[in-house]
């Protein structure tokens, strides 16, 4: 039996949770916590508990005095996962294997303007136009100066998990035209400015060219029968396609061999006009990997977890074309 934590995922972990307990040999036993009470993840874990509010070194003590309590073997984190993956040794210590890549990568890549520094150099690889500002005047340079060349602009911070920070700049939005179409997640440049004037100095902004075509998102994971790299090519609806492009898959194999990746990660890249730039590398499963399992007919999480006991899975994808995935919203009844 073997005793696997997940700590403060997202909802989609569902089925990444039945995919890891799909083992041939082993009983895996999922312990669940989130800081929401009612996560529908309790549905599938072994064990649920709720998660106290934590930050820093108050959180790391709080996971590592769980992981005693609970006997855990595998902590698989999602929350603070780079503060864990700096402390990985004090798990490891406990006898606890740590589904995490090690700090020095983790944190290099989870800093947007150092990752796409990192990649200059990869031939295949593009990387947008884009400037690091941390004060209003140098945004309103960076802004001007990329208006120049490209039609729309956008900011997120250097530091930032899901897109949540991502704004697309709007000069001259038609008020009433915006009321017939979904809302985008855009801001009025005056009120970008105003918000960014209120400091004197923020946190790391990138400001770069809104990049409109299509997003690329490869699951990935190295293992020691080659690179695992299902591209999938995501729309505005619920369906995504599967494509295993050469191209593709070489530039995921060029950023897995110069990062030396070990788990599971998700590289996305983005479409300008017909040429595709690298957007951010995430050190962990996807919320859509279970997508690309299903069209490939490879099960990662399994493969993943299996790796941390030096247990390699054969696997093989048997057809690569095309493929079309979509999913369905089943409701599930928590309490």
């Amino acid at each position: 039996m073997i005793r696997v934590w997940f700590n403060h995922w997202f909802s989609t972990s569902y089925r990444l949770i039945e995919l890891m307990k799909e083992d041939k040999e082993q009983e895996i036993v999922i312990i669940g916590t989130n800081r929401q009470e009612n996560s529908v993840i309790q549905k599938v874990c072994d064990e649920w508990s709720k998660e106290p509010i934590l930050d820093g070194e108050d959180y790391i003590n709080y996971c590592l005095n769980f992981c005693i309590e609970r006997h855990i073997d595998v902590f698989v984190p999602r929350k603070h996962m780079e503060e864990i993956s700096k402390n990985k040794r004090r798990f490891e210590e406990l006898g606890v294997k740590v589904l995490v890549d090690d700090y020095s990568i983790i944190s290099l890549l989870g800093n947007k303007s150092k990752a796409y520094e990192y990649f200059k150099d990869c031939s295949n690889i593009l990387i947008p136009d884009y400037y690091s500002v941390n004060t209003v005047s140098d945004f309103v340079k960076a802004y001007v100066e990329l208006r120049k060349s490209h039609e729309k602009v956008c900011v997120k911070f250097v530091h930032d998990e899901g897109g949540m920070s991502f704004r697309k700049i709007i000069e001259t939005p038609n008020t009433f035209e915006q009321l017939k179409f979904y809302p985008e997640i855009g801001i009025r440049y005056s009120d970008l400015y105003a918000a960014l004037a209120s400091r004197e100095y923020f946190d790391d902004l990138m400001v770069m060219p809104y990049l409109s075509g299509n997003e690329i998102s490869i699951d990935c994971l190295a293992t020691d029968s080659g690179n695992i790299a299902i591209p999938r090519i995501k729309t505005v609806s619920r369906h995504e396609r599967i494509v295993f492009d050469n191209d593709l898959i070489n530039m995921a194999e060029t950023i897995l061999n110069k990062t030396k990746l070990r788990f599971p990660c998700n590289i996305q890249f983005r479409y300008s006009n017909d040429s595709l730039y690298l957007l951010e590398i995430n050190t962990r499963m996807s919320g859509g990997l279970q997508m690309s399992c299903l069209a490939a007919g490879v099960n990662i999480p399994n493969i993943a977890l299996n790796k941390l006991f030096n247990k390699n899975i054969p696997w093989h994808i048997d057809d690569c074309s095309e493929k079309i995935v979509s999913y369905i919203e089943i409701p599930k009844l928590i309490k």
